[in-house]
């Protein structure tokens, strides 16, 4: 713990969160690492995650394939709770309990996943803090390909569900 703060302070901080998300790709979600997220906004308000579209992450009609789709939901929903997670200094359980998607038009450029809401997610975490039991929140994400149009490309809702962990 000692050695990741050291190198937390090391990286300049324009890049800090994109380099702790590819760390957890790279220690914990190897798919997450592998499609190169970069972390554009993360603020108490909003998060919003990048995915190039690339050799690794567009399928055979050049566009961006839906599984990396669904992992730029899923790091954008994700992180944004983290943060606020780990704002609040307690141990939380953090798992996406369903997923819903409609892609709107195929997205043909990097693509940023927008969650616009850190301030429900905030005091979604502050309840689950005082509670013993799991609770579930519907998180929303929009994906875009601001390159090309500012159109969504996809919309997804995740539940995520959080439990704070018991000290043993």
């Amino acid at each position: 713990m000692k050695v990741a703060k050291k190198i937390y302070q090391i990286i300049p901080p324009q890049y800090r969160d994109t380099a702790m998300i590819r760390a957890f790709g790279l220690m914990k979600v190897p798919l997450l690492f592998w499609i190169s997220p970069s972390v554009k906004e993360l603020t108490n308000k909003r998060c919003v995650v990048k995915i190039p579209l690339n050799r690794r992450t567009k399928n055979h009609l050049k566009s961006m394939y839906f599984g990396v789709l669904a992992c730029g939901a899923d790091a954008a929903g994700g992180l944004a709770a983290m943060k606020l997670i780990i704002n609040s200094g307690e141990n939380v359980s953090l798992a996406f309990k369903d997923f819903h998607a409609e892609f709107l038009k195929r997205a043909e450029g990097d693509t940023y996943f927008t969650c616009e809401q850190g301030e429900e997610i905030q005091k979604f975490v502050e309840m689950v803090v005082s509670s013993d039991e799991r609770h579930n929140m519907p998180v929303k994400i929009t994906a875009t390909c601001p390159d090309i149009d500012d159109e969504p490309v996809a919309e997804f809702t995740l539940t995520l569900s959080l439990k704070k962990k018991s000290r043993r």
